[in-house]
């Protein structure tokens, strides 16, 4: 009892063996098979701004930077990762356990659209069986060897991406919002999420920033001013990048053909990620 009146809350700091420092950890150990080298969280404050989009953007940066690269979709109830690539074979398996369906271009893709008989079948599931189905996709799943994962977690800060925060050993995450001013607000309560489960943010995607005019090259901001590098600076964010609104790159991922896709809007905060 004396021990733990010294107690200063902190452990970090505190040298009291309490029973709060000896809480057994979450984390859960991947597939036997699997070799994972780095796992980071692409998340949003709310919806309709893009994740699943960067996502599968930061994904070809990685596989065309020569790593082997894996997208765990954790968006159960929207997923959308499988629609960009062109995905509809179902996931196999054997007694290793699943096995990732591979895009074109190699990069490794569990989402739960790979097993369902239908892809258009709603999940109507509550949200404990939920978050019990994308810790499965990281304990049952034969990923093999990647260099980085991807997980596409849904937006907020409810059930999954909870369990995602203390189930994956993530190395950071890469907080996704739009220039409105409103979602500054919704920005900072999944930074201060990340910063309650000691999970460092990484960079800061502004999606539907600007939309470039086809015939002057004009780069107008339909939906206000950026708030970017103000936001940025406010939360010590040093990586931070821009995506347009571009037509081109929607028509693509409408046709399963992300990969195809030229551009390269991300490559400098990947190459800050690696570094």
């Amino acid at each position: 009892m004396a021990e733990q009146e010294n107690c200063t809350h902190n452990c970090d700091t505190c040298g009291v063996d309490c029973p709060s420092r000896s809480q057994e950890s979450l984390l859960q150990k991947p597939n036997a098979q699997s070799h994972i080298k780095k796992v980071i969280g692409i998340v949003s404050g709310k919806g309709g701004v893009g994740k699943s989009m960067v996502t599968s953007l930061l994904a070809l940066e990685t596989a065309r930077a020569g790593k082997k690269t894996a997208i765990l979709d954790a968006d159960l109830t929207g997923p959308s990762i499988p629609k960009a690539f062109g995905l509809h074979d179902r996931a196999t398996g054997d007694d290793t356990g699943l096995f990732p369906v591979e895009t074109r271009s190699g990069i490794k893709v569990m989402s739960l659209n790979l097993l369902l008989e239908n892809e258009t079948d709603p999940v109507v599931w509550r949200g404990p069986v939920i978050a019990g189905t994308v810790t499965q996709f990281w304990t049952e799943v034969n990923w093999g060897d990647v260099d980085y994962m991807y997980v596409d977690m849904p937006p907020g800060t409810g059930d999954v991406p909870l369990t995602v925060f203390q189930s994956l050993p993530l190395d950071g995450i890469i907080v996704v919002t739009s220039p409105q001013e409103l979602v500054s607000m919704i920005v900072e309560k999944a930074v201060k999420m990340a910063n309650l489960m000691k999970i460092p943010v990484l960079g800061l995607v502004e999606n539907m920033s600007y939309v470039t005019c086809p015939d002057c090259g004009k780069k107008i901001e339909p939906f206000g001013k950026s708030h970017l590098k103000e936001n940025a600076e406010g939360y010590g964010i040093q990586a931070t990048a821009q995506l347009p609104i571009d037509p081109a790159l929607a028509a693509l991922c409408d046709k399963g053909l992300i990969e195809s896709y030229g551009g390269e809007p991300l490559k400098e905060l990947f190459q800050a990620i690696d570094a």
